[in-house]
């Protein structure tokens, strides 16, 4: 505590009111959206630029103080909590975007910019940045939980969409990693060391990010099967055809039911999916006729799709309001979410496993996913002050992670692995987990670097 109190009072000329010791700052930053407890920082600092994160983070090492990246604090693994004090350095202010070179397909941006913020000024280009988490998450907190979502089956996660960097290290010194070229073969690739990090390497100050062309034409689809199983067979037959669907998203009925309540909509309540596809009118319109035929094969019914744009982003908003909607179903509610990804091959039965579980459980829950990817997320709605439903919701989602992995899967798809997740490295990652703790304390000898979170698992 005595070393926060002397870094604070020397990064007081430097930043003057953005850096901010008020409880209530201090306490917006104490958490994410997720269900872990908050733990307050001992100041938030607002830098306007990478020198004035150098500073940060060079008073902090001087001091041994940690230093907690924040963006808008939409992560849901406690990426963001400053579990052991220090300084929580907020990108709020950093939300410039610095460049767009539509010849290149890129842009360059600092990390507070938001993904809709820049689609906003990518209008007029032709050009959008693709990754789609749900909330309006900020780039800089994307690329550091190597984020995706619903459009990840066609256009790539962040990791695929980020290719250079600007990072400050824990010693204050910023590098620049990667290139505008569209490959190289030069050097250790760091950019995608940083890519996912969650904060623990270094603090992004700027991002050179793909974009890609908008689609002449888009349509979405929505249809309803029987069960579980039949759904997601429709969804690997589609794959594997190789219609490159730009979004298909799976509900079970729970979710449906919570859509339908929260969104006003009239929806069949029944394990579902949602399409969407993009390309030329007439491409459009074969992709959907060559899922609608997949998707009856394997038992569903009421296949439609549109081109209308309203009735497109009615449907997805429902889609992105699912946190909210399930929430609603029981009023008052925490959500405990699990995450994890399998090898297409094995989706299928794991969802069906997973719901399984849950029906057999006292709690209420759902599944949803980006299976075109096989990626699904379960949510358990549960009594925050109630022991016994945290302890059979940790339950759930521990048995859902243990068969991820028993078939090849990980433990998080998207989420990453924050403070929730750590205890599933090691057995994820076996002996790969000694060499990420030898590159955190080679980075970051004094450990200052959003501490306690990845690169000190057990």
């Amino acid at each position: 505590m005595f070393e926060a109190f002397r870094a604070i009072e020397d990064l007081k000329p430097v930043l003057g009111d953005r850096l901010v010791t008020s409880g209530a700052v201090r306490e917006h930053h104490s958490h994410d959206t997720s269900r872990l407890p908050p733990s307050m920082p001992d100041a938030v600092a607002f830098p306007e630029s990478e020198g004035d994160v150098q500073a940060i983070v060079r008073t902090c090492a001087a001091y041994g103080v940690p230093v907690v990246p924040f963006g808008v604090g939409s992560s849901m693994e406690g990426h963001t909590i400053p579990i052991q004090g220090g300084i929580s350095v907020s990108t709020r202010h950093m939300n410039r975007i610095l460049e767009v070179k539509p010849e290149d397909f890129l842009a360059v941006v600092e990390p507070g910019v938001t993904r809709k913020q820049l689609n906003v000024a990518l209008r007029d280009t032709g050009l959008m940045f693709s990754v789609d988490p749900g909330p309006d998450a900020s780039l800089g907190g994307m690329a550091s939980t190597r984020g995706s979502g619903t459009t990840a089956v066609r256009y790539g996660t962040m990791r695929e969409n980020v290719i250079g960097l600007r990072v400050v290290t824990p010693d204050g010194t910023a590098i620049r990693t990667g290139s505008r070229a569209r490959k190289s073969s030069t050097g250790y690739d760091l950019t995608h060391l940083f890519v996912g990090a969650e904060g623990t390497l270094g603090i992004i100050t700027e991002l050179t990010v793909r974009l890609h062309p908008i689609p002449e034409e888009v349509s979405s689809a929505i249809c309803a099967f029987p069960n579980i199983r039949n759904a997601v067979e429709a969804v690997i037959a589609t794959i594997q055809y190789g219609i490159p669907v730009a979004r298909v998203e799976f509900l079970d009925e729970v979710a449906i039911g919570g859509v339908n309540n929260y969104s006003r909509l009239d929806l069949k309540v029944a394990p579902t999916l949602f399409f969407e596809f993009h390309g030329t009118k007439a491409w459009v319109g074969e992709q959907a006729q060559v899922a609608e035929e997949i998707c009856l094969e394997n038992g569903g019914t009421g296949f439609r799709w549109s081109t209308d744009a309203a009735e497109r982003a009615r449907l997805w908003q429902a889609r992105h309001d699912i946190l909210w909607a399930t929430k609603a179903i029981r009023p008052g509610c925490d959500l405990y979410t699990g995450d994890i990804c399998v090898p297409i091959s094995r989706l299928a039965e794991s969802i069906v496993a997973a719901r399984e579980d849950i029906d057999a459980s006292p709690l209420t829950g759902q599944i949803i996913g980006h299976v075109g990817d096989g990626n699904y997320h379960t949510a358990y709605l549960i009594d925050p002050n109630n022991p016994d439903e945290l302890a059979e919701a940790e339950r759930l989602a521990d048995r859902l992670v243990e068969r991820a992995l028993a078939v090849g899967g990980t433990a998080s798809g998207e989420h990453g692995i924050g403070i929730g997740k750590l205890k599933f490295m090691r057995r994820e990652h076996g002996e790969a987990v000694d060499v990420m703790k030898r590159i955190k304390a080679a980075l970051d000898p004094a450990g200052i670097m959003n501490p306690g979170k990845m690169g000190q698992a057990g």
